[in-house]
């Protein structure tokens, strides 16, 4: 009896480039600062993002210059970004073609925001961390808004779970960075804040096609989260760092995992929540009557 050769674990080397040039965005490294230090063109670091075949010894290197770890960059267990740059450019990757969404973030999901919010948003940056580069700031605004565009033309389905006591804090701070604003300033930051809630309501009477948006009157997680379910495997995205009121992209350690129990737990904590989330016009009423009060 001839016995077949065991096969050997494929290796997705797209998925190590998309995980290089998160990482290399997040080290605030250009292509050819890398290339520099593995001795190639900068052709060639271009190739390797995009799914060319490495050397184990060449991506030893890579996670070294890139102060990761092989692991991560190679996808085994969980993917580690300290960086918020990092972490979204990855998020962006794994949007691509993601053919479901289920989300939540504190206090809304940046995708479902307006276009104005984006101005707000690196108002508040210098405001939370005036010591962070403005390259560092306006890279990550960037890739947020690249993600907005590319969800806006693709238009996957979308879940998102909002905590009505995350909207209540919201509309009370503000699009603030910092509470010590002067009062004017404070009046017009919780204006546009409730803009962005009234621009839910919107979202909630209109029912836009594939967009499902569930407030919630509960206890929500503490990390924001996001499943993406893709043809080629789904994944989790777990993050410290907050782009609402006083955001937070200075802190914290993000992850992202494949990894099938947790994709799973995920999952079941969604149909959980939108179990017992207020949808459609009971929950757009709900934000109204919580815009009378707050």
């Amino acid at each position: 009896m001839t016995c077949s050769p065991s096969r050997q674990p494929s290796v997705d080397f797209l998925a190590i480039g998309e995980r290089l040039r998160a990482y290399r965005m997040g080290a605030s490294l250009r292509a050819e600062e890398v290339a520099d230090q593995l001795g190639v063109s900068r052709a060639a670091v271009y190739r390797m993002e995009k799914g060319d075949i490495v050397k184990i010894e060449t991506l030893e290197r890579l996670a070294h210059i890139l102060d990761t770890s092989l692991a991560s960059l190679l996808g085994v267990g969980a993917e580690y970004y300290t960086s918020p740059v990092a972490y979204i450019e990855r998020m962006r990757q794994l949007e691509t073609d993601a053919t479901r969404i289920m989300a939540h973030f504190e206090p809304i999901s940046f995708l479902l925001t307006s276009d104005a919010y984006g101005g707000y948003l690196r108002q508040m940056l210098r405001e939370a961390h005036p010591d962070l580069p403005a390259a560092r700031s306006e890279a990550l605004l960037k890739i947020l808004e690249e993600r907005k565009r590319a969800f806006a033309r693709r238009r996957p389905p979308i879940t998102s779970l909002i905590g009505l006591r995350e909207i209540e804090r919201f509309v009370h701070f503000g699009l603030v960075g910092r509470i010590d604003l002067p009062p004017a300033v404070r009046m017009e930051r919780s204006l546009a804040a409730r803009r962005e809630v009234e621009r839910m309501v919107s979202l909630l009477q209109e029912h836009p096609m594939g967009t499902q948006i569930g407030i919630v009157d509960d206890s929500m997680p503490n990390a924001t989260f996001q499943v993406f379910e893709r043809p080629s495997g789904s994944f989790v995205a777990i993050s410290p760092f907050r782009f609402g009121e006083l955001p937070n992209v200075a802190t914290g350690i993000a992850q992202v995992t494949a990894a099938p129990e947790a994709v799973q737990l995920y999952t079941k904590m969604v149909d959980d929540l939108w179990q017992r989330a207020y949808k459609g016009q009971e929950a757009a009423d709900l934000l109204n009557e919580m815009l009378k009060v707050v």
